[in-house]
């Protein structure tokens, strides 16, 4: 028999999708307050930043090797070396840098499926530290305080895959006073630091612009996921994987007509994410996934069900207003909470996505644009200026343990 909520759920699509009068249909709203100002910020002429010239073995030539790496999840740290090369806050002038860049594709390692290997990595970093360390002066004088590193792996600089071997490893001991732009975010996490810039994934913006479809299109699709429920091969029963969550999605709601949800990845993946409502954004070995990204991009409200999630941007992005929360523990009431949702609330979250400047904050578009994540990224930099004294070490003073961490990564590079 049919739920009310289904009933519900049904006219609300309807609703939705057509039956509203033009002028009540979601346009674009600013966000208010002090997120819009932060989202709208400008860090040309707020900071200076410094490029380090390396060898070419530690980006360019592993680049050349696996072309790969410029369109996987983790190719941020490609575009925002190429972004800054050009960018207006670039200093050739060290003496006048407040931030000191080095250029290192830690995740341009791939298996022939194309998933990023992260066993080299620590090695690298470590290779590249030591290199810096000893051509400039820079590093020593605060050990790496007004440095800032792009790591967009799983877990970050704890450079691992998995969780439980993440953190065991914890953060790169030569990472404890740098800044780290990561993708990962989780809150009392060992892999996550105090201070770190939380940036979405890379998606690729000119793919999704090949597939825009016209914005009055109606969104007759109430719920949409497209992923895997289950890793098969490294998490058979689903318990861990996903902390079981989408696991819970599959075998509450794979019968269930109000959600388009399946592991089959059509050719209309993007299509169908603009004609949905809501988009599942669970986590899976690592809480966050390109399908924020997407959701956002393509103005489907994300449904974001992972437990402590730090969201990128948060400082700028107003994730509560424009997203729904469901903890994990309450996937299986993950009908009765977006039917209870009302048509006024579902309008004005698709009027803030509609907003371009949300869009721009999380794609690194080439050329890069006014707003961009790269842009965003210089934001939370010149937002942690100017470095406070202490960061300065007196002459000869040493804090960091270059001897610490696991015995494979201190071997040569």
């Amino acid at each position: 028999m049919r739920t009310w909520s289904w009933v519900f759920a049904v006219a609300l699509v309807h609703a939705l999708a057509g039956s509203l009068g033009a002028e009540q249909r979601p346009h674009t709203e600013r966000i208010s307050g002090s997120a819009g100002d932060v989202l709208e910020d400008n860090p040309v002429g707020r900071l200076k930043v410094y490029v380090y010239e390396l060898p070419s073995k530690y980006n360019k030539k592993l680049l050349q090797k696996d072309p790969r790496c410029l369109n996987h999840m983790f190719a941020a740290e490609i575009y925002m070396h190429r972004f800054l090369l050009s960018s207006a806050v670039r200093t050739l002038n060290p003496e006048e840098a407040d931030w000191f860049y080095t250029p290192i594709y830690t995740t341009c390692d791939l298996t022939p499926t194309g998933l990023p290997l992260p066993f080299k990595s620590p090695r690298m970093m470590r290779s590249a530290i030591q290199l810096i360390s000893s051509n400039w002066p820079y590093w020593n004088r605060t050990e790496g305080a007004d440095h800032f590193f792009v790591v967009p792996h799983d877990f970050g600089a704890c450079f691992h895959y998995q969780e439980e071997k993440a953190i065991e490893r914890g953060i790169l001991s030569l990472h404890r006073r740098a800044t780290l732009v990561q993708t990962f975010g989780q809150r009392n996490h060992v892999c996550l630091k105090d201070g770190s810039i939380t940036i979405p994934p890379y998606a690729p913006p000119q793919k999704m612009q090949a597939h825009l479809i016209p914005q009055d299109t109606p969104r007759s699709i109430f719920v949409y996921f497209r992923g895997l429920f289950y890793d098969v091969n490294n998490d058979p029963e689903g318990g861990y994987y996903a902390r079981g969550a989408r696991a819970a999605v599959w075998e509450n709601f794979k019968d269930n007509p109000l959600f388009d949800i399946s592991t089959d990845h059509p050719t209309t993946y993007y299509e169908d994410m603009q004609r949905a409502v809501f988009c599942l954004c669970p986590l899976g070995w690592a809480p966050w996934s390109p399908r924020l990204v997407e959701a956002v991009v393509f103005g489907c409200i994300p449904v974001i069900i992972a437990d402590d999630i730090v969201l990128p941007f948060a400082d700028a992005i107003p994730w509560e207003e424009i997203g729904v929360f469901v903890a994990e523990e309450d996937v299986p009431n993950l009908d009765t909470i977006l039917t209870s949702i009302s048509p006024e609330v579902i309008l004005r979250k698709q009027r803030l996505l509609a907003n371009p400047s949300m869009k721009r904050a999380m794609l690194f578009p080439q050329p890069a644009q006014s707003g961009d994540a790269f842009h965003q990224i210089l934001n939370g930099l010149a937002r942690k200026l100017p470095h406070h004294r202490s960061v300065y070490l007196k002459p000869g003073e040493k804090v960091l343990n270059w001897t610490a961490g696991p015995v494979g990564d201190l071997k040569p590079w």
